[in-house]
């Protein structure tokens, strides 16, 4: 039986800048086929990670990042394709499934928000982003 080992982290977060500065330096690091799945209730701060995501891999204009609840998928070119997927408007898991993610797995990082929606399982890192008093975000990231 192969054990599964897994890091997880718990950061608070008191602004949207220090938000960012997280993402952004957990994206530094990436090489190029990460899958993030980010997690939290409206408003709790996917996009603002995302967008944290976005800056870390290279992208100039991380203030172009915004939630693709219509379009359901927005594509940027940091210094490796970024994939940032919002879940948001999907109920069915059809229609999940029917947005075709897996075939976007190692053409660039894939960015995911609302990934609770997901049904089927994915080797990624999860964000877990919570509110708590006074506006503090607590992110919970499991590796």
């Amino acid at each position: 039986m192969k054990q599964e080992l897994r890091e997880i982290r718990e950061y608070r977060s008191l602004s949207e800048k220090e938000t960012l500065e997280l993402a952004q330096r957990l994206a530094e690091s990436f090489l190029g086929h990460e899958v993030v799945l980010l997690v939290g209730e409206l408003g709790a701060g996917k996009t603002v990670f995302a967008k944290g995501l976005a800056a870390g891999l290279g992208l100039e204009d991380a203030v172009q990042v915004c939630s693709p609840s219509y379009t359901l998928l927005n594509i940027y070119q940091g210094k490796h394709l970024i994939f940032h997927f919002d879940l948001y408007r999907l109920d069915k898991p059809a229609d999940i499934e029917d947005l075709g993610l897996e075939d976007y797995l190692d053409r660039g990082v894939v960015i995911v928000e609302w990934a609770e929606k997901l049904h089927f399982p994915l080797e990624a890192i999860r964000v877990e982003i919570s509110i708590g008093p006074v506006n503090v975000r607590t992110i919970r990231i499991t590796r």
